[in-house]
């Protein structure tokens, strides 16, 4: 596709999601009630399919595909952890919040232990929220640099900031409410175009229904599950326990999934929510492997010098046609929007009723003005971060980065949940932030020289050492008075 195209493509798709915005918005436009929780009306199955999206992000999209040449089906393995995760929000986090009747799932943490352990855990989901989604759309903004602006002649700033302010401009009235409806769509988007992809590369390697199960099985590139050796990070139930908690806390203990969650209109509703979710993100997680592998063999079948992060956008807009170059462009700017938007507005959520209280310190007028400082705010701060992890982090893979920083910053809110989950002792609160901060220096430390002491490398599972050192912590700190 031509550049001209594509930025018709990214303007035309935005003017839709806009147009879902004012529609949307005509009602309690300007309400906190709107903007943080859609009124507690929004219907379950909808929230269900849209967070797909949010949890995918293009950073799946893009590197999910690209990791299958160098570690097989090995994701795998963390997406059946997965289910694990799942099920345990759904068990026990959602019928926590809905009795508290929660608008920032924070709010526990103060209840269960005072006001330093609930800014602890507010300001750790701000900053892992605040990182964790904009290297995701560092990604994004990469790839349509190139196909794009680059040949526009362009600046990188200027493609981040027009992509950050254009994804303000659809959520700065209605928040949560609006984003419902946005990311249905988008998730949609995003599923047809894997779908495209899948069937366009499978008939340009020969396959057709009968026979893309046998190709998949027979492939170097489809191991799924690693017994062999526990000492590397692929070790099966490394994976598997790392998928288990990265769900629990990246979701269950993440503002950004469970404000949709919270959005539904009873805890019933939520539940079934979190069931279809598991199942289809499954399914959509195993889909990505597939066309991982079809890429992968596509590549190396026509001589093609496609690796990584960089599989997928070379085959889809060089080798593989306009369609699927259409369908990777539309994918791709679904996947990556319906995770940033919802990302700008749990942040805006926490940042107001968590650090600064607006709930309790102003009238509603107030209220509203406020906010909307804040979500303008943290557009620049959006800027700032992609801006400069584009030049200080970029060698690798970036799902691994995502979820290995997600092992340091949600550590603590790991420990301190389960802590108040799983015992009934008081703590001495205000040590909860040096305990928070000893526990990811620590874990950082491990992470650097496990292997050196112990012949042992960490994989993601520095998240559970993370959580367990924060429990410990909490342990020690507890107040004698229960």
């Amino acid at each position: 596709m031509q550049p001209t195209s594509i930025l018709l493509l990214i303007l035309g798709y935005f003017s839709i999601l806009i147009l879902f915005s004012y529609f949307t918005g005509r009602k309690n436009d300007n309400s906190n009630e709107s903007f943080f929780k859609a009124n507690r009306q929004a219907p379950w199955y909808l929230v269900a399919f849209g967070m797909i999206g949010a949890s995918l992000s293009g950073v799946t999209f893009i590197s999910v595909p690209g990791k299958v040449e160098g570690s097989q089906f090995v994701y795998f393995q963390l997406v059946l952890g997965y289910i694990v995760g799942y099920f345990v929000i759904g068990t026990v986090l959602l019928p926590l919040y809905y009795k508290l009747n929660l608008t920032s799932i924070y709010s526990y943490l103060g209840d269960r232990f005072g006001r330093f352990s609930y800014k602890t855990g507010a300001w750790f989901f701000i900053i892992s929220r605040t990182v964790g989604s904009n290297l995701r759309l560092l990604l994004v903004a990469d790839v349509l640099q190139t196909l794009v602006f680059e040949k526009l002649g362009i600046p990188y700033w200027i493609t981040v900031s027009t992509t950050i302010f254009l994804i303000w401009v659809y959520t700065f009235k209605s928040g949560i409410k609006t984003i419902i409806w946005t990311d249905t769509l988008q998730t949609f988007f995003m599923l047809l175009s894997v779908a495209i992809c899948i069937v366009t590369v499978s008939e340009d390697l020969g396959l057709n229904i009968n026979t893309i199960s046998g190709f998949i099985a027979d492939s170097d590139f489809s191991k799924t599950f690693f017994f062999e050796d526990p000492s590397v990070p692929e070790y099966f139930w490394k994976q598997f326990l790392s998928g288990a908690f990265i769900a629990i806390v990246m979701t269950g203990l993440d503002q950004d999934m469970m404000q949709k969650n919270l959005t539904c209109r009873s805890l019933k509703d939520a539940q079934k929510n979190m069931f279809w979710f598991t199942i289809v993100l499954t399914f959509v997680n195993f889909m990505f492997l597939v066309l991982g592998l079809l890429f992968t063999e596509y590549a190396l079948k026509n001589n093609i010098d496609a690796h990584k992060d960089q599989l997928f956008p070379i085959l889809a807009n060089e080798h593989l046609g306009t369609i699927v170059a259409f369908s990777f462009i539309l994918g791709l700017i679904a996947a990556a929007y319906s995770s940033a938007d919802s990302a700008l507005t749990s942040l805006t959520t926490s940042f107001s009723i968590d650090i600064l209280e607006i709930e309790k310190k102003y009238d509603s007028s107030k209220q509203i003005a406020i906010r909307k400082r804040i979500h303008l705010s943290f557009v620049f701060v959006s800027i700032f971060v992609i801006l400069l992890f584009k030049y200080a982090f970029n060698d690798s893979s970036i799902i691994d980065k995502v979820l290995k920083f997600a092992g340091f910053t949600y550590g603590p809110l790991l420990g301190l949940y389960s802590f108040g989950l799983f015992t009934k002792w008081k703590i001495k609160d205000k040590f909860t932030p040096l305990v928070a901060i000893t526990s990811v220096i620590l874990s950082i430390l491990l992470n650097l020289k496990s292997e050196a002491w112990f012949g042992f490398a960490f994989g993601f599972e520095i998240l559970i050492v993370n959580g367990l050192l924060t429990f410990i912590g909490l342990i020690l700190i507890r107040s004698k008075q229960n």
